[in-house]
């Protein structure tokens, strides 16, 4: 009998993975696949983002064609959508019919014609998949992954998945009608009005001399307690943003998010505003920060 892993999938039948983008989402993929036996190749534009997987047994592409190369599975994780169609024209060369792009990157669903004609250019079998969860969940193998695709390449691309997620929901079988980028601003214009709730609740007590912590009490158990709350009240309050989601990658979902208002006839004006309070957050120096320093948009300085 093949050995097992511990999601269940047989060693033997691992695909090899090629992952395009190392940043804090990415490794923590990463390792959690070598973790689980997949044969690993990947590739990051500042290599020294990559080179802690290699040393625990990814092969490292020095461009994306050499990670791209033998692969069944290609996932790209990277900032946006010209970050990940400039990858994938890089890694053209090598590209072989028949693999399988798993897009995992929150590009928007603007981005996905392009992502679409490319794998058709390619053939390619695109999975349109952003997922949910920041660098926690994501070293625990606990995203949410939002998929659209055919279901002929389901059971490989659902072995990968299963390893970095809690939860795979599977939304369409056509990766090409943006169904699930289109959730995935959804979902992010949930945590970002969450997150901008928070810091604008934060600075509003900390402006009128009341106790932030005592506001907390006040909610706590109830119907308005959320562990995210808890989490960015938290960060605030000790001071600490070291970046679980960077306000420079919510910003440009949240201009994302605008966008997809606009076109749908929609009229979001909070969402307006809180681009306007990141981006102002972002100029005072806040951008490779958590997004909860979007508390420091309520300040003069």
């Amino acid at each position: 009998m093949a050995p097992r892993t511990e999601r269940g999938t047989d060693v033997a039948d691992k695909p090899t993975v090629a992952l395009l983008g190392t940043g804090i989402m990415g490794s923590a993929m990463g390792r959690n696949l070598l973790k689980a036996g997949f044969p690993l190749r990947v590739w990051n534009r500042t290599q020294e983002k990559a080179q802690p997987l290699a040393e625990q047994g990814a092969v490292l592409g020095t461009t994306p064609a050499d990670a791209v190369e033998s692969a069944q599975v290609i996932i790209t994780m990277l900032r946006d959508g010209d970050a990940v169609l400039h990858a994938m024209n890089e890694a053209a060369p090598k590209l072989g019919r028949g693999q399988i792009w798993a897009q995992m990157s929150t590009t928007g669903p603007q981005a996905v014609p392009a992502e679409a004609a490319f794998a058709d250019e390619y053939g390619l079998t695109l999975v349109d998949a952003p997922v949910l969860g920041t660098k926690q969940p994501a070293e625990q193998g606990q995203l949410v992954i939002l998929a659209a695709g055919p279901q002929s390449v389901r059971p490989v691309v659902q072995s990968v998945f299963d390893v970095l997620g809690k939860k795979i929901l599977w939304v369409d079988d056509n990766a090409a009608r943006a169904v699930a980028s289109k959730l995935k601003l959804v979902a992010n214009n949930w945590v970002i009005g969450l997150t901008n709730a928070v810091a604008e609740t934060m600075a509003l007590a900390k402006g009128a001399e009341v106790d932030a912590r005592a506001f907390l009490d006040a909610v706590e158990g109830g119907p308005l307690d959320v562990p995210y709350l808890r989490i960015k009240a938290k960060a605030i309050l000790e001071n600490n943003f070291e970046p679980s989601f960077a306000l420079e990658n919510a910003t440009k979902d949240a201009a994302l998010i605008v966008a997809l208002a606009h076109e749908c006839h929609v009229s979001l004006p909070v969402a307006e505003a809180m681009l306007a309070r990141m981006r102002k957050a972002i100029e005072m120096g806040h951008g490779d920060e958590d997004i909860a320093a979007t508390y420091f948009a309520s300040f003069d300085r």
